[in-house]
């Protein structure tokens, strides 16, 4: 189950919205990406905890993602616990990725920031050989320690460190956060009278995520992009040259 590259997320959909064309190109160069969700989703104002998790396992299969897993934190009560950051320890000694994409660190909505500090606690406490937590088998698994920490930005407009470039995988991107039909607007899924239009669902919200994208993109010379925070910056090297010979596509 080790993968290069493992996303978590506070709800399924987070991913798919927000880095999914990074998962896209990260797959299509052959590395095995892991997606990792929190919580079911189950305070969600649209759908079911079980509606979401097939969309979830239909989205990971248009991403390509290798293996996706379910941790059961409850949903609105993320909290950076003890018992939590095993939860989250056990996925990073699982997948042992060399890197990690984390919800952002400022967002309109308190889970995604509550995912994002107890993500960055467990990422640090995993490399702790004292810290011990079993694998399903019940054997004790060896410390890990993520090389490369990324924030995904979400509602609110951050700058990013860097910009992943999605243009050739956007069809492939939307086809997979499509998948939530109970989540967006769809006109394959028909809401209960119990079920209210969303921040998300409404029609407008696909067209916000389209122009997000292009703007970023835009920045870097690509038709969409997908923003990130690199997390405990600045980046190192002692090969500037290497790092930078990739010519700048300016328009």
């Amino acid at each position: 189950m080790t993968c290069d590259v493992a996303a978590f997320a506070a709800h399924p959909d987070d991913v798919e919205l927000f880095a999914g064309g990074t998962i896209c190109t990260l797959v299509n160069r052959g590395h095995r990406v892991g997606l990792v969700d929190l919580t079911r989703g189950e305070l969600g104002s649209r759908g079911t905890p079980e509606i979401r998790a097939e969309e979830a396992r239909r989205a990971a299969d248009i991403l390509g993602a290798s293996v996706r897993l379910n941790l059961g934190i409850p949903d609105g009560d993320i909290q950076d616990t003890a018992e939590n950051r095993r939860r989250v320890i056990g996925a990073l000694r699982t997948l042992r990725p060399r890197i990690a994409l984390i919800n952002a660190p400022e967002c309109r909505h308190p889970d995604h920031v509550a995912a994002s500090r107890l993500v960055a606690s467990a990422v640090f406490y995993s490399g702790l050989t004292k810290i011990e937590t079993l694998d399903a088998d019940g054997q004790l698994q060896e410390p890990w320690r993520p090389h490369h920490v990324l924030h995904y930005i979400q509602s609110i407009d951050l700058e990013p460190t860097l910009v992943v470039d999605v243009s050739a995988v956007w069809e492939r991107r939307m086809q997979a956060l499509r998948a939530y039909a109970s989540q967006f607007h769809s006109t394959e899924y028909e809401a209960g009278a119990d079920e209210p239009e969303t921040f998300v669902s409404n029609p407008a919200f696909m067209d916000w995520i389209e122009a997000r994208m292009k703007v970023a993109g835009y920045r870097i010379g690509a038709a969409y992009g997908e923003p990130f925070i690199y997390r405990h910056g600045p980046i190192g090297t002692d090969d500037l040259f290497g790092m930078l010979e990739k010519k700048k596509p300016f328009r």
